[in-house]
């Protein structure tokens, strides 16, 4: 006879209803606790065999966690009323760091408030998808002229103010998140097509606005070789070592590139480039399949969707994952500029950490509140 006080005790059941209960999203939460995990097997090694290092990246991820439980167990419907309010936060916070933000390495993209410092620019990721959402979500779709106009306006506004930090890549991702809404919204091929063409035939203009430090990360791109001491110094070395991982990689603490701090960033934005070189082909197809399984919930959970506020958010979400993930692996092996995007939830750092747990806060609170019974 089936003993029924050890099923009511049975820990992963009791695990699983609590989950539920905070509104988490179980394959999501687990392909994130998945590649959380293998974060600190690959920054051990890569930040120097340092266990002070993999301490503050615990705190971090802590708090990250406990962010999107706290976000995930929030309606959407309150998400989508504070939307222009956090959007025009965080434009005020944007315009504080252009006053009197704090200077690190030629830019001014920090606020010191003593206790702590952010970037304000890492909240905008949220706050610009979700305004644009919140707009069109009052629109009939797809967008007409007007509407996309107003639209790229409000996220033109947060993207010039992180461009002048300066902070391209940022600003890229930035524009990206707004641009998946107007794309989810049913804009037009043929209308972006042309904002293609017309964005091709500006990048002279853009040019002359760049400064001398982007123009020479264009350069290099082109030509990495040109300056193999220089500005070409961190490409090549990250090729050097993915090349030298091979197909079944040098193993854990073999990486040469980071042991012998030959490979800059080997922490942060170049970390996959020491993963590669430790773990070979065969390891870094397997963090891409994780990657891929995350991103393919979070487009699961765009889909499913109740309302068109809950569906292009959810949708831009899970697209600016996705270009996380790519435009970081695409400039450490060298077919992107390097632009400082971190690989997420690997690379060492705060704000993009919980900027993109957030995200994922989101996503659990459109899908678990969206259903009774979600799966």
């Amino acid at each position: 006879m089936k003993d029924n006080r050890a099923e009511a005790f049975d820990s992963p059941s009791l695990l699983g209803n609590l989950l539920r209960r905070l509104h988490v999203d179980i394959p999501l939460f687990l392909g994130l606790l998945m590649i959380g995990g293998l974060s600190f097997v690959i920054l051990y090694s890569a930040g120097g065999q340092e266990m002070q290092v993999l301490i503050r990246h615990a705190s971090r991820m802590g708090f990250a966690i406990a962010l999107m439980i706290l976000l995930a167990h929030i309606n959407p419907k309150q998400l989508q009323t504070l939307s222009p309010l956090f959007f025009a936060g965080c434009v005020l916070l944007l315009i504080a760091v252009a006053v009197m933000g704090q200077i690190g390495k030629g830019a001014q993209r920090w606020l010191d408030l003593g206790v702590f410092r952010f970037q304000p620019s890492e909240f905008t990721k949220l706050s610009a998808p979700m305004m644009v959402a919140w707009y069109l979500a009052e629109q009939s779709l797809p967008p007409k002229a007007k509407h996309v106009g107003i639209a790229g306006a409000l996220l033109l506004v947060p993207v010039l103010l992180i461009a002048k930090q300066p902070d391209l890549g940022t600003a890229i991702l930035v524009a990206s998140s707004g641009a998946a809404v107007l794309f989810f919204a049913g804009l037009s091929w043929w209308f972006m097509a042309g904002c293609g063409v017309i964005g091709v035939a500006l990048l002279p203009v853009l040019w002359h606005f760049m400064h001398d430090y982007q123009k020479k990360r264009v350069l290099t791109f082109i030509n990495p070789e040109a300056d193999p001491m220089g500005a070409g110094y961190h490409i090549i070395q990250s090729k050097i070592a993915i090349g030298s991982g091979g197909i079944n990689g040098r193993g854990w603490l073999g990486s040469s590139q980071a042991e012998l701090d030959f490979l800059p960033e080997s922490s942060t934005d170049f970390i996959f480039a020491v993963f590669a070189e430790e773990f070979g082909l065969f390891g870094c197809v397997s963090l891409l399949v994780l990657y891929l399984l995350v991103i393919m919930r979070c487009f699961y959970i765009a889909v499913q969707a109740h309302d068109t506020f809950n569906r292009l958010l959810a949708g831009s979400l899970s697209f600016t994952f996705f270009v996380y993930v790519f435009v970081n692996i695409g400039m450490v092996i060298g077919v992107l500029p390097v632009v400082g995007v971190p690989l997420p939830l690997v690379s060492y750092g705060g704000t993009s950490m919980v900027t993109l747990m957030a995200g994922f806060g989101i996503l659990m609170s459109i899908h678990t509140h969206g259903k009774k019974h979600p799966v």
